[in-house]
């Protein structure tokens, strides 16, 4: 079955870095526009990077711009999220998603806090 696992997320600092991990299976990951959403208690889920089947093109919430890079590798079935900088406004639950001609999954999420 199709599967999208996070993992990578935790507590840090402010000016810290993280890096998330979405491991997907039970599909033809190479087929897939890769994306990376994020929802803050209270608020919307809003996008944070996308990145393209063969990963030529990313695009990013202007929130992230210069601080965050998305990433792909087709043969390991991964996508990825550096996230530098962190600043407490980026806390939140960070999830990853594949869509491809109406096809549309998502992981769990991860946690992603950002506190002194």
């Amino acid at each position: 079955q199709v599967q999208l696992v996070e993992s990578g997320g935790g507590l840090v600092q402010p000016g810290e870095s993280l890096r998330l991990s979405c491991s997907a299976s039970g599909f033809t990951f190479s087929n897939y526009r890769m994306s990376w959403y994020r929802q803050a208690p209270g608020k919307e889920r809003e996008l944070v990077a996308g990145i393209s089947s063969v990963g030529g093109r990313t695009n990013y919430a202007d929130s992230v711009k210069g601080r965050f890079t998305i990433s792909r590798d087709n043969a390991k079935n991964s996508v990825y999220l550096q996230m530098n900088s962190l600043k407490p406004e980026d806390t939140a639950v960070y999830y990853c998603n594949a869509k491809f001609s109406g096809w549309d999954y998502w992981g769990q999420g991860t946690q992603v806090t950002v506190s002194s």
